[in-house]
This record gives structure tokens, sequence and C-alpha cells, in this order.
């Protein structure tokens, strides 16, 4: 993407239940491109065999798809307690219009999105130990516990804590994230 092409960039929130052809088509193209060979073709129902999302933002210039992160609401435990989440994923820029800030663009409106949806305490992530700096320059923070999840075939997967989990609080009256092992209940995204 130019400096030209970045002022024409435009980002929207789509719920899931009302992607077009053309969206979906969209969505394909920036996700095949950047994880075709790894992980074959993409799958809006099971990306990669993650969770899908009920919530798109989606970046285009022109018609051209540039950028996605989607979110699932999601009631989890963690320790003792329920928490609602929006679990993310899917983050991703294609490779022309990296450096311009999309990513940033991105992750401010799925913050808005989710605090828009309501009832959502917390946006969730898992991440590369290399893109935490990325997210904690959006306003996420890394906790560490161990989680429980279902891997790509269903089977539940239970990781010691150390890969980076980072949160988002989006109501300021429960901003403290509770102790203890997290299950997701599902999927990671």
């Amino acid at each position: 993407m130019t400096a030209n092409r970045s002022a024409g960039l435009a980002i929207e929130t789509v719920p899931h239940a009302l992607l077009t052809a053309r969206d979906l088509e969209g969505l394909r193209a920036l996700f095949d491109a950047e994880y075709l060979a790894d992980f074959g073709a993409w799958d809006p129902e099971l990306p990669y065999g993650y969770a899908p999302h009920d919530v798109h933002i989606v970046a285009r210039v022109g018609s051209e798809v540039v950028g996605h992160v989607g979110w699932q609401r999601r009631v989890i435990g963690v320790g003792g307690a329920d928490v609602v989440i929006a679990g993310v994923g899917g983050v991703l820029v294609s490779s022309g219009a990296r450096g311009q800030g999309v990513a940033n663009r991105l992750m401010t409106r799925a913050a808005t999105s989710m605090t828009d949806a309501g009832d959502i305490g917390f946006g969730y992530l898992g991440c590369r130990e290399e893109v935490v700096p990325f997210y904690e320059s959006c306003g996420w923070r890394s906790i560490s516990a161990g989680e429980r999840s279902l891997d790509r075939r269903g089977e539940p997967v239970e990781q010691i804590a150390g890969p980076p989990i980072l949160i988002l609080p989006l109501d300021p009256a429960r901003a403290d994230w509770p102790s203890g092992s997290i299950d997701l209940r599902g999927r990671a995204w």
C-alpha cells in the first residue's frame, strides 16, 4: 500500500452472519496469501482449526481487503470465576499494507466494537512472543496463567503458564483479571 492508498483506507465492523460472498472472497484471498502453504485454504467457520469469529473488523482499500481482526464472545472459566471475554484472532494485514498503521487502527476499532457489544469484560488473545510489544502498544497487557482449550481435532489441551496471553480490560468496573488457571471452554482463537 502506498501513502496515497492508505488515505483511502476504510475499516468496517461486520457481524459474521452479514458477511457477503464478496467479503468472504476478499478475506479468503487475504488469509490464503499468508497461510495457504502451511495451513491450507481458509475456512470462515473453522479458520485453521481455531474458533470462528462472531464479528469481523475488515480494512479495505477500494474493494481490496487489506486487513482483518475477528472476535468471538464467550464465557470462560478463570480460577473459580466465570469471565465474559471477546476472544480475538485472525489479526492480519496484507504484505502491501504493512507499516501504514493499519493493524493499530484495526485493533482500536476491534476494542470499540467489543465495548459497544456490551457485557464483555475483557478482550483476550494468545500470540507469538515477538508480537507482544505491538499488542501492548494498543493497550493490551500480558498475564501469566495455565490455559485449557480444545485443539484442532477437538481434543483437550493443557498449556502451562508461559506462552503469551494478553487481555484488554473493557469495563473499568471490572478491570482486575481474576487469578487462577484459564479454561477457554472451547477452541482458542
